[in-house]
């Protein structure tokens, strides 16, 4: 039996365009009509699933999905830092910010670190592992990150060196004892196979 699960990076906001760590926050107009672009060129799905975040939900909705919401799929928190670029809180709390970006246990004031994100991830992997056909879920990029990561069987510092742009697609392919990473990155307009 094979299982396949599709992570599409939600689209871009105001945050993503402005290096910000990210609320709650709507797509951009272009985002929006590039995600509506997409929507013929996704495979069919069993399951559809996506993060709670206005983002997701509305990216989601431009592709014509209807995804049960998955708190498993929610973007890494920020903490005190939501709403501030990386030069803001570098000049607030340079060793946190350190901290942070070198330590995947460190985490934002009141935020979340890489390793919580990971143990999460890490649960969906498993309870998506044997199930039959195919799961789309609308994400974000740490949670594709540490999905690949976790995959590649990489140490999760490694994670910060994967990009991932918005409304591109990450396949995963399962034959019920482990996940491969068939395609990263993969622009969604291309679609795939």
């Amino acid at each position: 039996m094979t299982s396949r699960l599709i992570l599409i990076c939600s689209g871009s906001t105001e945050a993503t365009r402005k290096a910000r760590f990210a609320a709650d926050e709507p797509l951009e107009p272009k985002s929006l009509a590039q995600a509506v672009g997409m929507a013929g060129h996704l495979p069919r799905a069993a399951l559809v699933y996506g993060s709670p975040a206005l983002r997701a939900r509305q990216t989601a909705k431009a592709l014509g999905l209807e995804p049960a919401v998955m708190a498993a799929l929610c973007d890494q928190g920020a903490g005190d830092w939501t709403g501030k670029t990386l030069a803001e809180v570098e000049a607030l709390d340079p060793s946190a910010l350190m901290a942070w970006i070198t330590d995947p246990a460190a985490a934002p004031p009141g935020g979340e670190s890489l390793q919580d994100v990971a143990q999460r991830v890490a649960a969906l992997l498993a309870d998506l592992m044997t199930q039959p056909g195919t799961v789309i879920a609308i994400t974000h990029p740490a949670v594709i990150r540490v999905a690949a990561t976790l995959v590649l069987g990489a140490p999760l510092q490694s994670a910060s060196k994967i990009d991932v742009e918005p409304l591109t697609l990450t396949d995963l392919r399962a034959d019920g004892r482990r996940w491969h990473l068939r395609a990263l990155g993969v622009p969604g307009g291309l679609g795939l196979r």
